[in-house]
């Protein structure tokens, strides 16, 4: 197994811990800051980004 895959899996078994596993598209987020193809800062940004623009109904 990679270095990286197993950090994504011991994110994903502490996330499911909590009832909160990653979907496909956390571990791809993860996997490309891992590989610094992403920052983390952008990544960070991104979603909050993301949420932000979220209307409650």
């Amino acid at each position: 197994m990679k270095k990286y895959d197993r950090i994504i899996n011991n994110i994903d078994a502490t996330m499911s811990m909590e009832n909160m596993p990653l979907l496909k598209e956390d571990k791809d987020r993860i996997r490309q800051c891992l590989e610094g193809k992403v920052s983390y800062e952008d990544a960070i940004n991104k979603l909050i980004e993301k949420y932000n623009h979220k209307q409650v109904n």
